[in-house]
């Protein structure tokens, strides 16, 4: 098992799978926990069993699968349906994600996690990774990405913390701005330091 856990955190629509990808290209293995909360849900799962109980057919898309965006609408406008939702999955994706950070072999592993602080995920990491990016470049992206509404990117970006307070928590900040080449130089420079600190 990697003895050192790196956090990488940033809020929707920073980057984060981008950056983790960057490592990878370092030989740094990352479990990130959004992976695991699609593959905790797949067809089949009983997680993905409960939510059509509650909620209905209009939960699955036409290949079975979770329809995401119909989930994140309820949840993120009924704080009741959050909370059981949270319930049922927090600790199936928490012990899954255990099981991966055990089975990794690199120098460092990270843990991907847009929530680290929030659930406290950062106590068992060494150190983390705070991803910075404008909020008005996270809404464009999100909207993008996910065909979502701009109120509806908005909110889910006011149940995470801001952009300043995980800056402040984090040991290494990373700018996402910029163009690829840049953003590849950036993610090299923290991971020269995270080794220079691991050899101290």
């Amino acid at each position: 098992m990697t003895q050192t856990i790196i956090g990488l955190t940033g809020g929707i629509g920073s980057g984060k799978s981008t950056i983790a990808s960057l490592f990878a290209k370092l030989n740094v293995d990352y479990i990130d926990v959004d992976d695991v909360a699609r593959e905790v849900v797949k067809p089949g799962t009983e997680l993905l069993g409960l939510i059509h109980d509650r909620y209905g057919p209009s939960m699955l898309n036409d290949d079975h699968s979770l329809n995401r965006a119909t989930l994140r609408h309820i949840i993120f406008n009924d704080l009741n349906e959050k909370k059981w939702l949270e319930s049922i999955t927090h600790p199936i994706i928490r012990s899954t994600t255990m099981e991966k950070l055990h089975k990794s072999t690199s120098k460092y592993c990270l843990l991907v996690h847009p929530l680290l602080f929030e659930t406290r995920q950062n106590e068992i990491c060494s150190d983390v990774i705070s991803i910075s990016v404008p909020q008005t470049l996270q809404i464009e992206r999100v909207c993008k990405r996910d065909y979502s509404t701009k109120e509806d990117a908005l909110k889910i970006i006011q149940t995470q913390i801001s952009n300043q307070e995980r800056i402040q928590k984090a040991k290494y900040v990373i700018e996402n701005t910029g163009n690829m080449n840049e953003l590849g130089d950036k993610v090299y420079a923290v991971h020269q330091q995270i080794l220079n600190n691991m050899n101290e």
